[in-house]
């Protein structure tokens, strides 16, 4: 997880600094991409907190799967002259949410015992 956040730090500070412009045709591949890249994300980061089975290869998987299938989406839609890249916008933000939503609510949890640990602790 820590190697994850590391290498998206050093994408962000990379990128910060290389002069690199998108063309304007591929702007909704991208937007779509760094969509799938940040709920891919966020579900790791939700699978950590929730104590749920974090695995770096169903991680790596899951993001290269959402990067390819919102490609896929949005290159389907060009053909047929839809804005079908909306729908992977829409279900990527939901997603976003929901992952967001859970994370909050378990570090809440862990704030609450921690106080609660922390107040029991002192009437002792």
């Amino acid at each position: 997880m820590i190697f994850a956040l590391l290498g998206i730090l050093a994408g962000i500070i990379v990128g910060w600094f290389v002069p690199f412009t998108i063309p304007i045709e591929f702007t909704r591949y991208t937007a779509v991409v760094i969509l799938g890249i940040i709920d891919a994300l966020l579900g790791a980061i939700r699978a950590q907190l929730t104590k749920d089975h974090y695995d770096p290869w169903i991680f790596a998987t899951g993001l290269f799967f959402n990067i390819v299938l919102a490609l896929v989406i949005t290159l389907f839609g060009d053909v047929l002259g839809l804005d079908l890249y909306l729908a992977a916008t829409v279900v990527f933000t939901f997603r976003i949410f929901s992952n967001v939503g859970i994370a909050r609510r378990a570090l809440f949890d862990l704030y609450l015992k921690k106080t609660h640990y922390l107040k029991s602790e002192e009437i002792k």
